[in-house]
């Protein structure tokens, strides 16, 4: 996995695209400080750079670049439903790039449940974008297969299985406890 690991570190340093298995669905990412990369996964997508994009990782000490302060309450109601199909709408840190945030000052992060998406996470050393595997207004990819015939080779495809979940993870925003998506 290391081998792996470092060619896959060096595909993401170029601005490359990947596609991994998440909890529901096939996961489109890339490395969420390159912001080359954050621009061509929007495109690839068709998608409006206004929605912002939401990280995920196999542990929360993943996310100190891009989240603001947090109370030790917040931080607590987080880590209960951690790791899970949770993805909690936090304060972001100012340096986190606006296309992850879409211009607001919130950045949507999860510490994924699925055991291949968190060893990806593990191995790179990094949270990683986690976008549905789709062209805006598609249904996600939900295989390997699939991800290769909606995006051919301008994104590099994991293999796995996707989790058991039907539908994305629920949507929190912290500040207010709204559930933004069921």
């Amino acid at each position: 996995m290391r081998n792996e690991a470092g060619a896959l570190r060096a595909h993401l340093a170029r601005g490359g695209l990947i596609a991994y298995p998440t909890e529901s669905c096939y996961g489109l990412g890339c490395d969420p400080r390159n912001v080359r990369a954050l621009r061509r996964l929007i495109a690839l997508k068709g998608r409006s750079a206004a929605k912002g994009m939401l990280l995920i990782a196999d542990t929360f000490r993943r996310f100190a670049p891009f989240v603001g302060a947090l109370g030790a309450a917040d931080r607590a109601r987080m880590a209960k439903t951690w790791p899970g199909p949770v993805t909690w709408v936090v304060p972001a840190s100012a340096a986190c790039p606006a296309l992850l945030t879409g211009g607001r000052a919130t950045i949507a992060v999860r510490v994924t449940a699925h055991p291949a998406a968190a060893r990806l996470c593990r191995a790179l050393g990094m949270a990683l974008v986690s976008t549905s595997a789709n062209k805006n207004g598609h249904k996600p990819a939900k295989t390997a297969a699939e991800c290769r015939r909606i995006f051919g080779r301008r994104v590099r495809v994991l293999p796995g299985r996707i989790g058991t979940r039907r539908r994305p993870s629920t949507l929190i925003e912290l500040a207010t406890g709204t559930i933004l998506r069921p």
